[in-house]
């Protein structure tokens, strides 16, 4: 498919037009309100060279966020219309996955995030290149993950007993990102059916789905292992 025959399909088949919005909206509710957490969570750290770490963080979530926001208006969307339908389903799992102390909220951002933006880049094997890059972008982005490894290794060298916790906290994670990025699906027929394909539409059969969600345990499993922890 050439890139001629994919925009003229974002002009002329509203349902691929809904679904790529879905996508780039659900991302920069995600980012958004991972810069919003960040920003909180810094209260929590212990040292001011971490305080500056996790700014440094947040605000590569709101870059995301701004790119996010500018492809929307590049294809003529509302960004705030087009976030807003996400906005239950995110806040929903943040309140079911509050973390209870600065490590867990490392955790949080590392691990709970990451199996979101596996999912989303996933997805994005079906939409047009230049949507497809920019997903890339952000969810590829892993300027956090050096730091994040680093002062969770750090916090169970110096008390092992974390480590329990941590791995306990983790599996709560990856449930509870999985079950969101699944209401996602579910909730978004535009987005349902990219994943799914249709006539002139390739898309993804049940044993494409069962390697999906493998690929997304073994990112799990390979993100836990870096920290230290069993998955």
């Amino acid at each position: 498919m050439t890139q001629e025959s994919i925009d003229q399909d974002l002009d002329d088949d509203p349902q691929y037009r809904a679904a790529v919005i879905d996508l780039l909206a659900v991302l920069a509710v995600s980012e958004l309100t991972a810069f919003e957490r960040m920003a909180a969570d810094s209260v929590l750290a212990p040292t001011f060279a971490d305080k500056a770490s996790i700014g440094e963080l947040a605000t590569a979530e709101f870059r995301h966020f701004m790119a996010l926001r500018n492809r929307l208006v590049e294809l003529g969307a509302d960004p705030e219309m087009a976030m807003e339908p996400f906005r239950q389903t995110l806040e929903d799992f943040h309140m079911k996955t509050k973390p209870t102390d600065w490590l867990e909220g490392l955790m949080k951002a590392f691990v709970g995030d990451g199996i979101g933006l596996d999912f989303y880049r996933e997805i994005s094997s079906y939409v047009d290149p230049k949507t497809r890059e920019l997903v890339h972008e952000v969810c590829d982005d892993l300027s956090q993950a050096a730091y994040v490894v680093e002062r969770i290794r750090t916090a169970i060298e110096e008390d092992p007993k974390v480590a329990g916790r941590l791995a306990l906290w983790g599996r709560r994670l990856v449930g509870e990102a999985l079950s969101q990025a699944q209401r996602v699906a579910a909730e978004r027929d535009a987005l349902a059916a990219l994943i799914i394909g249709g006539v002139d539409r390739p898309g993804a059969d049940l044993a494409e789905i069962g390697r999906m969600l493998a690929r997304l345990t073994d990112n799990h499993s390979r993100r836990m292992a870096d920290l230290g922890l069993a998955a």
